[in-house]
């Protein structure tokens, strides 16, 4: 697997705005490792980010899914062929975020079949990676995502996940995990203050406290990377703004 510093190297490219070094670094390791499922779902990370700071959804979207279908294939066969459960645990949790992020993306457009199925399996894997590994904190980023997503889905989407047998989600238990991974989480900490700090934002409409909390995280990660058209976007926000 790559080493955590070359990934936590090429995050730092895209936290820092800068979204096609950060596909180029990542795709050369996919090409010299071509086993290993974490550059390819980073380098469908990077775009997605990108895709976010042009505020732009379709931004590179069949790429993306290559990406990332390419990544769920790399992972299953990483998770298959480990010989231990550190090798396993680490395989699974990049499966399901690679789950994670193609249900983002099928939600994007509308196809919340496609969104529930991949959120299901993300939740499966992620649960699975746990077990082995019950210190993988980064892990909680997907399940506390999945919590608060359901519990927070439309009524279209809502409808998706009852047929399909989800469940409605708990979106107090996804708060604090997000808030766990956003506070000790290592690969996945930053990700984790970003849509923790959205979260929040979206909650403050019924509970206007949650909104200086929301703001302080945001501007915190705007001083942090001043140079990410995404933080300082949202760090220009007015304070009532939802």
């Amino acid at each position: 697997m790559l080493p955590r510093a070359e990934i936590v190297a090429g995050q730092e490219l895209i936290y820092r705005g800068r979204f096609g070094a950060a596909q180029t670094f990542f795709a050369e390791h996919a090409t010299a490792r071509p086993y290993d499922p974490a550059p390819r779902i980073l380098e469908a990370a990077a775009l997605i980010w990108w895709g976010e700071a042009r505020d732009e959804e379709a931004f590179q979207a069949e790429s993306i899914v290559v990406l990332l279908d390419d990544g769920l294939v790399r992972a299953r066969t990483a998770a298959d062929s480990a010989t231990d459960w550190v090798g396993r645990a680490e395989a699974l949790f990049w499966l399901g975020t690679a789950y994670g992020y193609r249900g983002r993306q099928a939600e994007l457009t509308g196809n919340y079949w496609r969104a529930s199925r991949d959120a299901r399996a993300m939740r499966i894997v992620l649960d699975s990676a746990l077990v082995l590994d019950p210190s993988c904190i980064d892990c909680l980023l997907g399940l506390g995502l999945y919590d608060y997503a359901l519990a927070r889905a439309s009524s279209v989407a809502r409808l998706v996940t009852r047929l399909i047998g989800l469940g409605g989600g708990d979106a107090t238990r996804g708060l604090e995990r997000l808030r766990r991974v956003s506070e000790e989480g290592t690969i996945a900490r930053t990700e984790a203050r970003w849509v923790y700090a959205n979260a929040l934002l979206r909650d403050a409409e019924k509970e206007p406290a949650l909104r200086e909390e929301a703001l302080r995280i945001i501007g915190v990660l705007s001083e942090q990377f001043p140079d990410n058209p995404v933080f300082r976007r949202a760090a220009t926000l007015p304070a009532d703004t939802p």
